[in-house]
């Protein structure tokens, strides 16, 4: 059995997806931007429809959604917009340490460019508070960038908190929600979110798009364009618009809608079966992330005296994670879980299961024995364990250098 628990990185098309995207490849191909024909009109129907199902999902107006390629060009626009767009206000921007690498390296661009930005601290549960951005908001902050939910270890941040106190301060809120968008309830008003970033491919729908919804009252955000020709999407991000793949996120979004409360209950059921298959039946074990204000499908857990890429070859008929998909295949221990004050050699043990619509109780259990099975075999031949187990304090012990 190939069994797959990885749907932070990326889900499968739901087939109901598909079969909503597969007359825009044929019959109805025409450009959306072509206005003097009925191809054209029909591929500009399909996208405004698009528009309306995304921004149902967030409690937003059509007219606020702007299309991308995915969340990676949305967090780009949003903070590089509002960075080029406010710099006469204000050059400080706050943002915190376990963001996705889309924020944190925007981010790190700006400061090459003068300005500053503030990397706020996480708790050991990987949380950011509403306190800690009041303290940093300075008179020149202009943006607050705070993901909704982490796609390491699956910690939800405070954002109504921190999107109200924004609100106060007059400073603009963003926030990535791939990890969220769909799956958990988010408005955009009772948030205080003014910029928010979604993904098609983490929802069920195809990769390559994606959503930036960008707040058009109270207060009208303005963006400068970072990337230039031809003046779509309200003149934020030209480019012919890709209609296939806008169809498949709307439909995606709609499915979500649809299935939000019951889906989040069965998947916060089949990940507590997965950890407690897993906990229950080995010691040494550690859950990462925050125990109840996290996303309900993901379990990141760290193997002590395991490798975890040893641990991944162990099973390699089940598909997790030893990081973030974007930076797998680096054998740095992951930034996210060093600031929750992880150790490397923890880190290092730490594999991130995230379960998904059509992830069965079977694929769970058969999962949870594979595990278990791995971890036994390789702390078998392991000294460091045997020693821990007999006692043995191994920060004490004095290694032999030859």
């Amino acid at each position: 059995m190939k069994v797959y628990l990885d749907h932070n990185a990326t889900t499968p098309v739901d087939p109901q997806v598909l079969e909503a995207m597969l007359p825009y490849f044929r019959e109805h191909f025409g450009n959306a931007a072509s206005r003097s024909h009925s191809f054209g009109h029909a591929a500009e129907d399909a996208v405004e429809q698009a528009r309306a199902q995304v921004a149902q999902v967030i409690g937003a107006e059509r007219k606020d959604i702007v299309f991308t390629s995915g969340a990676t060009e949305g967090n780009n626009i949003a903070i590089k917009g509002v960075a080029a767009m406010y710099a006469d206000q204000g050059k400080h921007v706050i943002t915190q340490a376990t963001e996705h690498k889309a924020v944190i390296d925007p981010c790190k661009w700006l400061e090459q460019q003068g300005y500053r930005v503030t990397v706020l601290p996480v708790d050991k549960h990987g949380r950011v508070t509403a306190d800690q951005v009041a303290e940093a908001i300075k008179d020149d902050t202009i943006l607050v960038s705070i993901m909704h939910g982490n796609n390491e270890i699956g910690t939800l941040q405070p954002v109504g908190e921190i999107g109200r106190l924004c609100k106060e301060r007059g400073v603009l809120f963003h926030s990535d929600c791939c990890q969220t968008f769909g799956k958990l309830p988010i408005n955009v008003d009772e948030t205080g979110i003014d910029l928010l970033t979604c993904s098609g491919h983490k929802i069920y729908g195809p990769k390559g798009v994606g959503a930036l919804y960008v707040r058009r009252k109270r207060p009208r955000v303005r963006l400068a364009s970072i990337m230039h020709g031809g003046g779509h999407e309200r003149n934020i991000r030209s480019g012919t618009l890709n209609v296939p793949g806008i169809v498949g996120l709307g439909r995606a979004a709609e499915i979500c809608a649809e299935r939000m409360g019951t889906e989040a209950e069965q998947l916060r059921t089949l990940r507590d079966r997965l950890q407690a298959g897993i906990t229950e039946q080995l010691d040494e074990v550690t859950v990462n992330g925050h125990p109840t204000e996290r996303t309900p499908n993901t379990a990141n857990i760290s193997f002590a005296y395991v490798e975890g890429e040893s641990m991944m070859m162990g099973m390699d008929d089940i598909a997790v994670s030893s990081g973030s998909a974007c930076t797998s295949a680096s054998l740095e221990p992951s930034y996210v879980l060093k600031a929750l004050g992880v150790g490397d050699e923890l880190a290092h043990s730490s594999i991130r299961f995230s379960v998904g619509r059509f992830t069965t109780t079977e694929e769970v259990d058969y999962a949870v024995e594979r595990v278990v099975k791995a971890v036994r075999r390789l702390r078998e031949m392991s000294p460091l364990y045997e020693m821990a187990r007999e006692g043995v304090d191994l920060k004490s012990v004095q290694w032999d250098a030859h």
